[in-house]
């Protein structure tokens, strides 16, 4: 092994490992992007690689951590690049992304990523910061009691949050006479670019009541949707990527060949000509991100739960169960009534690349790496589409039953699921409600309760009743018997109690 992977040993690399062809000494930044993680290097960055590839130098990237140093401690030794391994049944195709040109740990040094984010050349701020790191309440307005937004309404100058950051970077920019950076969530947030624009301006409004008119009046943040699956990086692609590439990559990215970004047009300050290289600018993202929410998203949280509960690693394993395929197809009938029918969506042929998509062997997507966050992602994946059954007088029998899976998943991490351990940010309330042993419609309730699943809907008592009900049938005979009572499988049901 010939060192470490850099600007210094690319060339040495094998010529059929597609490298940057532009050089990367001549660019300049032009996006800062909160929460540098496996996602934003298989996505966002390798679309912006390809604009600089294509001449564009002026947008290269800032890459910040806003918690762990990992990323960093990763790739600045490699000069931030890195290697993305497309993957599917047929093969693999490596490719050094070369994007990103320097990495800060916000929590090291917030003065520094102020600093970028105040650079006159900035004219994009990126995240994908997932999404429980808006601090939401359980309303869905900000969390003005969260100890890290109350630092940084104590402490402009040395934010923890992405709120804070974007914040005192507005003001200061304000000061020096500098236009505001255009702000693009990348998250899966309904209606992302408005949801964070909102909570900003919440924020701001807890600091100063003209910096919340700024930002209401004179920051755009347009929504955006994503698509692309990128499963955790392991040991042995590490080792296989090394072996590859004659040199190490101490944190390569997997990902599918697959990928989507739609993104509402609204960029004052100028943006990369990303429509070239197949990104679908529009004026209203909202029914694109309904349609990859309900049906992409929801059926991998109902595979990975139940792929877990069944004893299925990855999701293509899961999706090769008769059980759960028959599940997902039946999911996807009953989510697909509850997209904007004249969108111009066309909902069955996507349908069909999804299962091509959820097939791929060679991605090994775990399904606990899925699993996690199941309380901040369920309600707008799932809970969404079930409420809207109910409202058209339809019912949500399979929808409800991924509510749960998620309930039966959580309950059995103390020892039955031997797939993999998943978190939530509310496992320790969760443990706490279990231990209760509660009859079904009560763990129900309470669950919905502490999550705040369907709050004041007028069909929240409805759903509690068809996941209590799936949920006895998880309890009395797990899936198998949860698919039966659905007609999935070939044993009758049994009356729940």
């Amino acid at each position: 092994m010939n060192g470490r992977l850099s600007n210094a040993t690319i060339a040495k690399l094998p010529a059929e490992v597609r490298v940057p062809s532009y050089d990367r000494n001549s660019v300049t930044p032009g996006i800062v992007h909160l929460g540098v993680g496996a996602f934003h290097r298989a996505h966002q960055a390798a679309y912006v690689d390809a604009c600089l590839a294509d001449g564009e130098s002026n947008w290269g990237i800032v890459g910040v951590s806003l918690r762990s140093p990992d990323t960093r401690d990763a790739l600045e030794p490699q000069d931030g690049l890195y290697t993305l391994a497309i993957r599917d049944s047929a093969g693999e195709q490596l490719q050094v992304i070369g994007s990103i040109q320097s990495l800060l740990v916000a929590p090291e040094d917030p003065s520094a990523v102020l600093a970028a984010l105040i650079d006159p050349r900035i004219r994009i701020v990126t995240l994908t910061i997932t999404e429980k790191a808006y601090l939401r309440a359980a309303d869905g307005t900000l969390d003005g009691a969260h100890p890290d937004i109350v630092h940084d309404l104590a402490n402009p100058g040395s934010p923890r949050t992405a709120h804070g950051f974007l914040a005192e970077a507005l003001v200061r920019r304000r000061a020096n006479g500098t236009p505001p950076f255009t702000v693009l969530c990348c998250d899966n947030l309904p209606a992302n670019g408005a949801t964070l624009h909102r909570l900003l301006i919440e924020f701001a409004k807890l600091r100063d009541a003209d910096l919340a008119r700024h930002v209401a009046d004179d920051v755009p943040f347009p929504s955006s949707m994503v698509d692309r699956i990128v499963p955790a990086t392991t040991d042995a692609d590490r080792a296989r990527i090394a072996d590859e590439l004659g040199v190490q990559d101490a944190w390569p990215v997997m990902t599918e060949p697959f990928r989507q970004w739609v993104i509402e047009d609204r960029f004052p300050a100028g943006r990369p000509a990303w429509e070239r290289f197949g990104v679908t600018m529009v004026e209203d993202v909202g029914p694109f991100e309904d349609m990859k929410l309900r049906l992409l998203n929801g059926a991998h949280s109902g595979i990975a739960y139940l792929g877990l509960l069944t004893d299925h690693a990855t999701v293509d394993r899961a999706f090769a169960d008769p059980l759960i395929r028959q599940f997902v197809d039946r999911l996807w009938a009953e989510a697909v009534p509850t997209l904007p029918q004249d969108a111009g969506l066309d909902p069955i042929p996507y349908t069909a690349e999804l299962a091509d998509r959820f097939s791929n062997t060679a991605l090994a997507h775990r399904t606990a790496q899925i699993a996690n966050d199941g309380s901040q992602k369920l309600p707008q994946r799932i809970v969404a589409s079930a409420l809207a059954r109910l409202e058209a007088g339809l019912l949500p029998e399979h929808l409800s039953l991924v509510v749960a899976a998620w309930i039966a998943a959580c309950a059995a991490r103390g020892g039955s699921l031997p797939q993999g351990h998943f978190t939530d940010p509310l496992d320790a309330a969760l443990d706490d409600l279990f231990g209760r042993n509660l009859p079904m419609a009560e763990t129900t309730a309470a669950v919905f309760d502490l999550v705040g699943f369907a709050n004041g809907h007028p069909e929240r008592h409805r759903l509690i009743e068809f996941v209590a009900t799936h949920l006895v049938h998880f309890k009395q005979g797990g899936p198998k018997l949860a698919f039966a009572a659905l007609g999935i499988g070939s044993e009758p049901p049994r009356r729940a109690e």
